[in-house]
């Protein structure tokens, strides 16, 4: 007998973002015609609990704007989101909402150094993430504080650290903890392992996959790097312009892609020998 399909932790069903850019001064002190820009264009797709699913594309291409209109940072324009089965809605959202959602999906951004409070210590970052979720009090969060931080792999002497006192990675380590502290159904990563030393990039990899075995969070990984999404994720969404060209499983996407802009990205990743060649078709560079 079959196992049952594991509940969805996110759903997108024809998502849509639209810019609309400030009118210029036109020729003769007029106005020019308001343009828009159509980021994401009618994108769906669902990570069922405890899957990853990689969101690959280049600078442009809507991922990072996709990723922000599923934290909540960005209200789309047409279509649906819906976590743990529940639809959000977009007006009148009350402080209690707001945090009912946050406990249901966490991003951890591309910049350890830009997203840590410096003037926060480490234990001070969690104690105040705890406070604001939960009704725990102080020993119960100082022993949740010491679970966290073993969780990424730091320890006490962290927690009174500040964030200048440590290492890209391991303010990255904390960015993560400070994810979990609300344990999310959906942590979003947006090029969170991109500003680190490749050394680096693998533990943190190593920790995310980890993480999810032990707490089966969902992974929304956004990435411009295929060699890294092969690590972390179980099926893979690879876009251009706004839109969706190619989805499925990751090994069959990243061995035999269909579309010619996912070959393109794959050729551009450096091999023994590479030299840089120029595309004249896109920005990328091949070998």
């Amino acid at each position: 007998m079959p196992e049952p399909a594991a509940p969805l932790a996110v759903e997108v069903r024809d998502l849509v973002k639209v810019f609309r850019l400030r009118r210029s001064p036109g020729i003769g002190g007029g106005r020019s015609a308001a343009k828009t820009i159509v980021a994401v264009d009618r994108v769906s797709f669902s990570v069922a609990q405890g899957r990853s699913l990689a969101v690959v594309g280049e600078s442009g291409s809507g991922k990072t704007t996709l990723a922000r209109m599923a934290v909540g940072l960005e209200r789309p324009t047409a279509g649906q989101i819906a976590v743990g089965g529940r639809e959000r809605r977009w007006k009148h959202v009350g402080s209690r909402e707001r945090r009912r959602r946050a406990r249901e999906v966490q991003i951890v951004f591309q910049d350890p150094y830009s997203s840590l409070d410096p003037r926060q210590t480490v234990g001070r970052c969690l104690d105040e993430m705890l406070r604001l979720h939960f009704d725990m009090d102080h020993a119960r969060r100082t022993e949740r504080i010491a679970a966290l931080l073993e969780q990424v792999g730091l320890d006490e002497r962290h927690a009174a650290a500040y964030p200048r006192a440590l290492s890209g990675g391991q303010r990255q380590r904390v960015a993560i903890a400070r994810a979990l502290a609300c344990e999310p159904r959906v942590l979003i990563c947006d090029e969170a392992v991109a500003s680190l030393d490749v050394s680096i990039q693998a533990q943190v990899l190593n920790l995310l996959s980890d993480i999810r075995e032990e707490t089966a969070v969902s992974y929304l990984f956004i990435s411009h790097d295929l060699a890294v999404v092969r690590q972390v994720s179980d099926e893979i969404l690879v876009m251009k312009d706004g839109r969706v060209v190619e989805r499925g499983q990751t090994d069959r996407v990243l061995d035999d892609p269909a579309d010619p802009y996912t070959q393109r990205l794959l050729a551009a990743i450096p091999r023994p020998g590479w030299h840089p060649v120029a595309d004249p078709e896109s920005d990328l560079v091949t070998s």
